[in-house]
Parts: structure tokens; C-alpha cells; sequence
């Protein structure tokens, strides 16, 4: 089984090793150190373009070539040894972005200002270079949270498989807004949104790979929501929801991310304060069936990653900084910790791109 690099975002600051490089030895689950690069602030999201030539991060930063807005960077992957070069910088338009996706055909990313509220879309030029925001949208309303739902958080944005919709889980509206690409334009329309029940504070999504659903985690319910959803018309159907939590747990913990399993029989969702993965199988109707929940041995699990082939899941403790690796039943979906660990500062995201 061939080796994966993966590539590491942080919240590193600028003059600091920012996104660093890994290659897992797929026969061990071992993470060994390859290269890093510096030159961006807080680096934490991480995308890969479909072609795996190019690697795109979002920067928080306030202020990108004298415009307002975060940051988000282009860099090339170099084929022989995956290390990475900055090609150029634009800004999110809005403030505080927390999240990048590529769309399929590799002509835009599709970014989420948290700090702000509001998404962004930029196209990507044939070289790899990031141009000009195509479209941005100001998120407006609030939930019933007065602490941290008073205003809009754009928490993530995900283009649909298919590449007709994009949507963005938002925090302080408890809303999944729905939109529709116009691939020639790079103009967003907005569809009836998708909710969860108030207070839940929606954070990233998965897509299911053949049953139609998608799952939300949310951060502040600690729960998974289950959505029927219709990638040809971007209609959003909700349906299940179920804790990512042991009964009677009642100290303060915080969902951050979720991956459905390659096979699609499984779905992971992490902890933060009680510091686990979460393990469901996926029924037959789509819902969720709680298998385990398993202690990740870092603090903090921000966000994690399953490799393409399933076999292995690498979770960053944020709070310990550290990354763990478990290997995977693909039969059960139960996780196995082997015993490898590397230490990493503030690990946020992992991204797999195969090694050369």
C-alpha cells in the first residue's frame, strides 16, 4: 500500500513553521517529518486542489495588501518532494476565515470568514495563483444563544460532490445556507437554507459518498444532525439528531470536527473537552447508531483526518500539541491507538495527498 503525505495546518504565527508536511507509513500508521513552510499567520485551514499539484490556506489575519480581511494563499506542491512554495496572497473580503474547499474542477475556493460572518469565493488561475474574489455574502440575523449567537459565524464551506451547491454551517444562525455555483461567473445564489434546532451552533458537515445524506456537527449541542440532501435541486430535509457525548457526561465540552468513513458504514465526530472520537455506523435509513466512544490521548481535538484508503485516522490535539494516529477496523469501524505520536504546535487540519 503506497505512503500518503499529509499536510498540517496550524496556528502558527508568521516567522513560525506554519503548515507542516508528514508522510504515513501505511503499514505502521507512523507519522514522520518531511518539510514545513513559514511566511502566513495562523495557516489552519488547509485545502488540496483535485490535482494535487496545489495546496491553499486560510490566514487570520485583519489586513491582506492593504485590503481588509483575512488571508488566503496559494502555494505549488513540488511532485518529487511535496514541499510546498507561496505563489501569492488575496484576501477574504471578511474577517476571521476558518475554513477552505476547492471546488471539483479546481477553479475556485470557497472560503469561510468566521470572525465576519460572511463567505467568500475566489477563482484560481491556470497557473495555481489565486485571482480576485468573484463573490462575497454577508450572512445577517442571530439565534437564541445571546453569548455566541448574536451574530453570524460562517464556521465552514463545503462544495457538494457534485459541484452544484456550496454550503456553509453557520454557528450564530443555526442555519446551513445553501448556495448555487454559476461555475462561468464564479457568482453565488442563495438556496432555502437547511436548520438545525435552535442553540446548536452547526460547525462542519460530511457527505455521505452513496445514501444522500449529510451529517452536521454541531459545537455547541455537541450533537450530529442528519440531512437528507438533494444534490441536483440543493434541497436540505433534516432528520436525526444524536449526541456525540456519553450519558450523564456534564462537564464542558465543544464538537469541532467529522469525516463519514470511505466505505460510507461509518461516521467520526470529535470532542473537545472531553477529548474524544466519537463512532457511529451509519443504518441502513441513514441515521446513526453510537459504537464507541474512544479517548483521543491529546487535548483539544480541533480537527482529524481518515487517510483515503480508511485504513488510519490522525487526530491533532490542539491543547497537547500533538498528533495521534489510530488505526481503523474497517469491518467495525472501532479505532486502535498504535502507539505513534508526533509532536506538531497547535495542530488544526490534515489534509492527504499521495507520496511520491
Amino acid at each position: 500500500m503506497s505512503d500518503y503525505l499529509v499536510y498540517i495546518g496550524t496556528y502558527a504565527k508568521a516567522d513560525e513553521p506554519g503548515i507542516h508536511v508528514y508522510r504515513l507509513d501505511m503499514s505502521s500508521g507512523a507519522l514522520s517529518s518531511v518539510s514545513s513552510i513559514d511566511g502566513i499567520d495562523a495557516p489552519s485551514f488547509v485545502a488540496i486542489a483535485p490535482d494535487h499539484r496545489h495546496l491553499y490556506a486560510i490566514g487570520e489575519t485583519s489586513e491582506v495588501n492593504g485590503t481588509p480581511g483575512g488571508a488566503v494563499a496559494a502555494f505549488s506542491i513540488d511532485p518529487q518532494t511535496g514541499a510546498l512554495a507561496h505563489i501569492n496572497t488575496q484576501s477574504s473580503i471578511g474577517g476571521g476565515p476558518c475554513h477552505i474547499d476547492i471546488d471539483p474542477t479546481g477553479r475556485y475556493a470557497f472560503v469561510a470568514n468566521y470572525g465576519g460572518g460572511s463567505v467568500a469565493v475566489l477563482s484560481i488561475n491556470a497557473d495555481g495563483s489565486l485571482g480576485e474574489a468573484t463573490d462575497f455574502v454577508q450572512h445577517e440575523g442571530s439565534s437564541v444563544d445571546p453569548a455566541r449567537q448574536k451574530e453570524p459565524h460562517a464556521h465552514s464551506f463545503f462544495v457538494a460532490p457534485n459541484g452544484k451547491y456550496a454550503l456553509a454551517p453557520d454557528l450564530g444562525l443555526d442555519k446551513i445556507m445553501v448556495y448555487a455555483i454559476d461555475h462561468d461567473s464564479g457568482k453565488l445564489t442563495a438556496q432555502e437554507p437547511g436548520r438545525v434546532e435552535p442553540g446548536q451552533g452547526p460547525r462542519h458537515l460530511a457527505y455521505h459518498p452513496s445514501n444522500g445524506r449529510l451529517y452536521v456537527i454541531n459545537e455547541m449541542g455537541n450533537t450530529i444532525t442528519a440531512f437528507d440532501f438533494d444534490q441536483d435541486s440543493g434541497a436540505m430535509t433534516r432528520g436525526q439528531t444524536i449526541s456525540t457525548l456519553p450519558d450523564g457526561y456534564a462537564e464542558t465540552s465543544h464538537t469541532a470536527d467529522i469525516h463519514v468513513h470511505p466505505n460510507g458504514k461509518f461516521v467520526y465526530g470529535s470532542n473537545r473537552g472531553h477529548d474524544s472520537i466519537a463512532v457511529y455506523a451509519v443504518l441502513d435509513n441513514g441515521d446513526l447508531e453510537t459504537i464507541e466512544i474512544v479517548p483521543t490521548g491529546g487535548q483539544g481535538p480541533r480537527n482529524f483526518g481518515l487517510d483515503p484508503t480508511g485504513a488510519y485516522l490522525i487526530v491533532g490535539g490542539g491543547g497537547s500539541n500533538d498528533i495521534i494516529t489510530f488505526s481503523v477496523d474497517s469491518d467495525s469501524g472501532k479505532l486502535t491507538p498504535t502507539c505513534h505520536r508526533v509532536e506538531v504546535p497547535s495542530p488544526v487540519c490534515h489534509k492527504f495527498v499521495p507520496a511520491p
